[in-house]
């Protein structure tokens, strides 16, 4: 019985539980839901899209957050109180009478996935014993994936009106609650762990050793990968609808399916540490990268077919679960001692494309068409697998 309550498996339990809660519900709640906030607050789409920023900036933001909290109380303090936070903004979303409250607590719980995440990192490295650091960041990774199929699975009880959105949000409000008490006993206590004040050596060699030449390529990833998902994600949809949409369907339901699929097949996520033991880090990014580029080629040619649609989804939701479990203990090896760092400037690095890409993706839809958009966009990722495959093992760091 005992070696079910092992502090690996209590934290990376409670890492499964909060990356579900803050990477779905609270990073894509609003766009499952946008339907339902249309209609219920006649909103347009700039303010649609005022308030999906507003998220992103919160997430930013929170990123910096965490680091410092994590660095000055612990890791504990860090998730518990993007948990609190993401309880707070759901809540306020299932009350908000107004799109100004409705974008305030979508703000609230933006901020979770950006306390949530990072600071697993420095406490796998506390308690997590080093050759199974990888499957456990794995495990805590790719909770996203169950958290982001739950909350489509919601979404599409909504569509078809067997559930009010606002009764959704305030599961999702009791989620991120049991989130807080989870956090309590799966993370390791800060008692007897001395925070590093600011500006002592310790903390200035962990800031210069961002920027070494070692970690180029995780950040220079983590930047692509931030432009062909955000891109994915923002426009997939519409590619299906404008199409003509998925036979036998909605409109609305086709985002739905994308996010289901994006969903179910990123639980191969969980596997992540284990093929890259077998495989090495260069081969699986390798892969990583060319689904992503085949993710964009299906909807671009074939938006209206299921298989096609679907295939794209699950491709990228199989992408996006591993290669965050690949930046999380690749952060660890380059960082030991300070990964939760080195993980939030690769989060930062992968938020800048998240800005990034959709800007540049929609003004060459603009001009050129969705066909030529999402082609041009598979470019990045195609090019980033056969650079890592030609040049990533002279650099990478050893496995520990």
């Amino acid at each position: 019985m005992r070696t079910l309550f092992t502090p690996t498996i209590r934290l990376t339990t409670a890492g499964l539980i909060a990356t579900a809660v803050a990477f779905g519900p609270a990073r894509m709640g609003f766009g499952l839901f946008l339907p339902a906030f249309r209609e219920e607050f006649a909103l347009s789409t700039s303010m649609a899209g005022m308030i999906a920023s507003s998220g992103f900036l919160a997430f930013l933001v929170a990123l910096l957050a965490s680091a410092w909290i994590g660095r000055r109380f612990g890791e504990r303090v860090a998730v518990t109180t993007g948990a609190v936070a993401a309880s707070i903004g759901f809540a306020t979303v299932a009350a908000a009478g107004s799109s100004g409250i409705l974008a305030l607590g979508i703000a609230l719980a933006g901020t979770s996935a950006g306390l949530c995440w990072a600071p697993f990192n420095d406490a796998a490295e506390r308690v997590v014993p080093s050759e199974a650091r990888a499957t456990a960041l794995s495990v805590v990774s790719t909770g996203t994936t169950f958290g982001v199929a739950a909350a489509a699975g919601l979404a599409l009880a909504v569509t078809e009106g067997a559930l009010d959105w606002r009764g959704a949000w305030i599961g999702f409000a009791l989620s991120g609650l049991a989130l807080a008490a989870i956090a309590q006993v799966g993370l390791p206590s800060s008692r007897g762990r001395k925070p590093t004040p600011e500006g002592s050596p310790d903390t200035r060699a962990a800031a210069g050793g961002l920027t070494r030449r070692a970690a180029i390529p995780l950040y220079g990833a983590a930047l692509c990968f931030g432009i062909t998902n955000a891109i994915f994600l923002s426009f997939a949809a519409d590619r299906v609808v404008a199409a003509g949409g998925l036979p036998g369907l909605s409109d609305e339901v086709a985002s739905v399916v994308i996010f289901l699929a994006y969903g179910m097949f990123g639980v191969l996520g969980l596997a992540t540490g284990r093929i890259e033991a077998r495989i090495g880090l260069a081969p699986l990014l390798c892969l990583i990268f060319t689904a992503a580029a085949l993710s964009l080629m299906l909807i671009a040619v074939a938006p209206t077919s299921w298989i096609a649609v679907i295939a794209a989804s699950g491709l990228h939701g199989a992408a996006i679960m591993m290669v965050s479990a690949v930046f999380s203990f690749w952060s660890v090896r380059l960082f030991p001692g300070r990964s939760t760092l080195g993980f939030t400037a690769a989060l930062l690095c992968m938020a800048a494309g998240s800005v990034l890409g959709p800007a540049l993706a929609g003004l060459l839809a603009a001009a050129q068409g969705p066909l030529p958009m999402f082609l041009a966009a598979a470019t990045p990722p195609l090019a980033t697998a056969l650079w890592f495959g030609a040049r990533l093992k002279r650099i990478q760091p050893s496995p520990s």
